[in-house]
């Protein structure tokens, strides 16, 4: 029996098919290892000295639950990145409805509340897995704002009448930019509002940093992001001077010693877990703070627990490590094969940037408690998968960068 031709490639496919960035491939993949190793090191206490279900005094449960989950996010982030980055510019409206929608789900029976807060949400409503839509709609917004902003140049500015007041003010909305940025605002506005209120400071900080970075990179005029800066910042005073809830974090982020068992012991036994790691640490396995000293050391405050073990110097690295991905993702923004593949680089690379900075910020005291994760480090499965899948974008976009050209 004859076999059928092979379908010669399209020039689509043939893109989407090109080499993978490896200098990128290779940090994410030891940031993920390193992360595993330091996790498995600051649960390993916790998960012994627990006698609840479905820990039930298994040491090594949230190592494997994590390691699990970090297989799958790998597999996922290959997948990702052999497919066609144009494909997420058509999904990325409806990826928006449905983080939206996920959104308000949470002020539904569907929300879980931890801590006070009701952020996660459970869609079997029994005691099963739980993820933050706010790391979804992270992605969903920076995908949609790239997706618009990268047909700004070939757009044709609106013009109406001059023979009404209405239509001479129209002209003028548009001449300063105004009416280009309204649907990006409502949007935005939305995602914000269903943030803000689960209450998620960290999670409206970092949607609100990775659409900025789009809209700077994409081109819109500086004087915007002077004026909604200020009304940000504004509105976040507002937001902290007037709910109990921020109060009490700047009031603990100002002096956590004054309140050492009202919500400051944490940071307290944090910073005692820097100090006492000195430039060398105690060695991986070592930390004393683990040992039901620093709450949840597997969680927000795993880098404390890296650079008790590790020492400055062990924490240097980690952070050089985050430094390199970084500037890899921002090099790869520079050489992307167009505006979608460059903005959608700039905003998931800027928004890891901040992710990292906060956090790091946190546990250094550097500034209040905002209740993030450390990417790849910090327990939590569905958070690591949803980080493994941006860089499969990343790469998706990387690989097709053209090719250098040979003299």
């Amino acid at each position: 029996m004859a076999r059928k031709p092979k379908r010669d490639l399209t020039l689509e496919e043939q893109l989407a098919r090109g080499p993978i960035d490896l200098p990128f491939l290779m940090l994410v993949l030891l940031l993920v290892g390193i992360g595993l190793v330091m996790l498995f090191s600051a649960s390993y206490a916790t998960a012994y000295y627990d006698s609840n279900p479905p820990v039930s005094n298994d040491p090594l449960y949230y190592f494997k639950r994590q390691a699990m989950f970090a297989i799958a996010g790998i597999v996922g982030m290959y997948i990702i990145s052999k497919i066609n980055y144009q494909t997420f510019r058509i999904l990325s409206f409806p990826a928006l409805g449905v983080s939206i929608f996920l959104l308000m789900l949470i002020y539904t029976p569907f929300g879980v509340t931890i801590n006070g807060v009701t952020r996660w949400l459970n869609l079997f409503l029994v005691a099963g897995p739980t993820f933050q839509p706010s790391e979804i709609a992270k992605v969903a917004v920076i995908l949609f704002f790239a997706a618009r902003l990268s047909k700004r140049d070939t757009e044709k500015k609106k013009r109406f009448t001059r023979r009404t007041n209405l239509g001479r003010f129209l002209n003028w909305l548009e001449k300063i930019g105004f009416l280009e940025l309204v649907p990006y605002g409502v949007v935005l506005l939305i995602v914000l509002v269903l943030v803000v209120f689960e209450p998620h400071m960290s999670g409206t900080i970092l949607i609100m940093v990775g659409a900025a970075a789009v809209l700077f990179v994409s081109g819109i005029n500086l004087g915007w992001f002077i004026g909604l800066g200020s009304v940000a910042v504004l509105g976040l005073t507002v937001i902290i001077r007037f709910t109990d809830y921020m109060t009490r974090k700047m009031n603990l982020w100002l002096d956590p010693w004054s309140y050492p068992q009202e919500g400051g012991y944490q940071i307290i036994q944090s910073l005692l877990s820097i100090a006492s790691g000195g430039f060398l640490g105690k060695g991986l396995g070592n930390s004393i703070q683990k040992f039901n000293y620093l709450p949840e050391p597997e969680n927000d405050m795993i880098f404390s627990i890296v650079v008790e073990e590790l020492g400055l110097l062990g924490g240097g690295l980690v952070l050089l490590l985050f430094a390199l991905l970084i500037l890899r993702g921002y090099w790869l923004a520079l050489h992307a094969r167009d505006k979608f593949g460059t903005l959608t680089i700039v905003g998931i690379t800027t928004l890891l940037a901040a992710q990292v900075f906060l956090n790091i910020g946190v546990v250094t005291n550097l500034i209040p408690n905002t209740g993030i994760s450390l990417p790849f480090f910090s327990y939590g499965g569905t958070a690591l998968m949803i980080q493994l899948a941006q860089m499969g974008i990343i790469l998706s976009v990387s690989r097709q960068i053209p090719a250098p050209k040979k003299d």
